[in-house]
């Protein structure tokens, strides 16, 4: 055993007297900007703590030299003092045995390069659950650290019946605790004055020496958190009835995947439909406002690049914004609400017939968001090969950036026709058909590196089962918005520069003055280029030059295609006409498809290069993708124009 004490600012939450609350004032001398890291278990509400504390003042960075996401942001105090949060990965135990638990151990010893070793620890625990989370005070508390005890979801607790003697709790960890609620806001002001205390000064009254166990002695960890609770006279709730009720449900053999499927079903049916008159409204909007700038502008070349290139561009794609924004609510829903943790569980029985372990199922799920994060959150995997085969088929999985590309052709050329007796509709049945088909071709991959190149002995799952929950608005505002910013922000930039580019290539070389008729300009040179390659796939030269865009980020082809039909052709019927008019329905079906397996993504590949420490597995995974998407689209184009005529 080894002792430690704690030497940390205390809070006014506690009746205890061993924790005096040191006497501040703003502005005091010796007050400076400090970091205080958020750490805690997986399920523990962290993330919401950090939302609440934060709100929209944050910002999604990776560690220096690794590619582990982290979170930090601004909390302003009642003082108007400076205090930098960091969201570290959700943790069991600082036994580095994972990436991520290796990220918050050397974080939280300062031998993390480029990154400052934080003034104080914020440690959130579930009180619901606190006989497993309490395992991870020992080493938090052992760093010496002014750290700040947060029993979460005390909401919770007192509803099913449970309780804890928090000043015994304190006293025994040497640390002022707290209950709270991250998701109702109660309890979060008393943080506050932690933050201003540690931030006035991080020299406090000294706190009787409180034994813990050695650092990495997990067993011991664990006799001395049962004890701990028993001092504190922890008393657990009740499980809810209705937690079991439900579960009985979605956990059954049969009655949970049928389940799964329908609530997979009901999201793309309201992505569709829900979506839809929004989107209207943003293409009426994107409509009048550029007819009303270009009849204020002289006809120039400042006119047409506005109009013809920004506006055509970004406005193409910008109105996909609302099925983007529906997608992460529904997301947000399913995860706030405890739901995804149980679809893990079912997903796993098929996972694992494919090689793939229960942990892959999490950063496969984010991956419908995006691939990047999606790679990042294999880190929780220990075992590499598992893990490079995760970061492999990853992109494989239908990611956000697709949908306005799938949206656009779906729209073109399949009728809104109602199925299954009208709860269903045809365009949602085929987006949906898209999404089972990367997962099917992800899947396949897997089950065939992990036979061949990445052979591994299989893991079981060890999931938490958080309790059902009520989503709360706050939470998934939060998550909402901040997808829509990044959304508006790759709008902003990248496919920015990419209809600027256009509009430039379209434009050149200019002859006596005058801009060349599109098939003739730098842009038409390129597409003829690729045009004998992507023929047989039922694509024309325009065709080619958005998958060449594509390549920056997968939704710029709907800017490329709007710039190039908007200045080329006048198209007054839409995006959607120009297209259909350009392809035939198997050529709609075989874009479908390439897309569905391609890796247009320069980011993705960045990633994984990084992560893989070279660039073999990047290439040969860019390759084996543009294969498939190549054979892929060429099958569907041959058997689809077999059918059509």
């Amino acid at each position: 055993m080894s002792s430690c004490h704690q030497d940390s600012p205390s809070i006014g939450l506690l009746p205890n007297p061993n924790i005096p609350i040191p006497r501040t004032t703003p502005g005091s001398p010796g007050q400076r900007e400090i970091t205080v890291a958020i750490v805690g278990p997986p399920n523990s509400g962290k993330s919401t703590l950090f939302n609440r504390l934060t709100g929209l003042r944050q910002k999604v960075a990776n560690f220096p030299g690794v590619t582990v996401e982290h979170r930090s942001g601004l909390a302003k105090l009642k003082d108007r003092h400076p205090v930098t949060l960091v969201d570290l990965p959700g943790v069991y135990s600082l036994e580095p045995r994972s990436e991520d638990e290796r990220v918050s151990h050397d974080v939280l010893r300062g031998a993390m390069p480029g990154t400052p070793k934080p003034d104080a620890i914020i440690l959130i625990l579930d009180s619901t659950n606190l006989g497993r989370h309490l395992v991870l005070a020992a080493p938090i508390i052992s760093l010496g650290l002014p750290t700040l005890v947060l029993l979460n979801m005390a909401d919770d607790l007192a509803l099913r019946g449970g309780s804890v003697d928090v000043a015994q709790l304190a006293a025994d960890l040497g640390a002022p605790v707290a209950l709270i609620s991250a998701a109702k806001g109660t309890g979060v002001d008393g943080i506050q004055q932690f933050l201003v205390a540690t931030a006035v000064s991080l020299t406090a009254p000294k706190r009787p020496r409180v034994e813990l166990p050695v650092l990495q002695d997990v067993p011991k960890c664990r006799q001395w958190a049962t004890k701990l609770g028993e001092s504190a006279a922890y008393r657990p709730p009740a499980p809810p009835l209705w937690t079991r009720r439900l579960d009985a449900v979605f956990l059954h053999p049969v009655a949970g995947p049928l389940v799964f499927v329908a609530v997979v079903v009901a999201v793309f049916q309201s992505i569709f439909s829900w979506a839809k008159p929004i989107m209207d409204g943003l293409t009426s909007l994107v409509g009048i406002t550029g007819h009303w700038i270009g009849a204020q502008l002289p006809d120039n070349l400042f006119r047409s690049l506005l109009i013809d290139g920004i506006w055509s561009g970004v406005g193409a794609v910008v109105v996909f914004l609302p099925q983007i924004l529906l997608l992460f609510l529904f997301i947000g829903i399913l995860e706030d609400s405890g739901y995804l943790a149980r679809a893990a569980l079912i997903a796993d029985r098929t996972m694992a017939k494919f090689g793939l372990q229960g942990k892959s199922f999490i950063p496969l799920l984010s991956a419908y968001a995006c691939a990047v994060p999606a790679i990042m959150a294999t880190r929780v995997i220990e075992n590499k090969r598992d893990r490079t085969a995760t970061m492999l088929i990853a992109p494989l999985m239908t990611c956000s950036a697709r949908l306005p590309v799938y949206t656009l052709i779906i729209a073109a050329f399949v009728p809104n026709l109602p199925i299954l007796g009208g709860v269903f509709s045809l365009p949602a049945a085929t987006m949906l058909s898209l999404y089972v088909l990367g997962f099917l071709a992800a899947v396949l991959t897997a089950r065939l590196l992990k036979s061949t190149v990445l052979k591994s002995r299989s893991t079981a799952l060890v999931l938490e089962m958080p309790p059902y929950r009520w989503p709360t608005v706050r939470s998934l505002s939060l998550r909402v918005v901040d997808r829509g910013r990044v959304f508006l922000h790759r709008a902003g930039t990248v496919i920015l520069l990419v209809a600027v580019v256009m509009w430039a290539l379209e434009h050149l070389p200019m002859k006596h003055g005058k801009s060349p008729d599109i098939e003739h300009s730098y842009v038409g040179m390129v597409g003829k280029a690729v045009e004998p390659a992507i023929k047989p796939l039922g694509f024309n030269w325009k065709i080619g030059v958005g998958l060449i865009t594509s390549l920056a980020a997968r939704e710029v082809i709907v800017g490329t295609l709007g710039t190039i039909y908007g200045v080329g052709e006048g198209e007054s019927g839409g995006l959607q006409t120009a297209v259909r008019r350009d392809l035939s329905p198997a050529g709609a079906v075989a874009l479908l498809v390439f897309f569905a397996f391609a890796l247009q993504c320069f980011s993705t590949i960045a990633v994984i290069k990084r992560e893989t420490g070279g660039w073999k597995w990047p290439i040969a995974q860019f390759s084996y993708m543009l294969a498939l998407a190549y054979v892929g689209a060429l099958a569907a184009y041959r058997i689809t124009g077999h059918f059509w005529h």
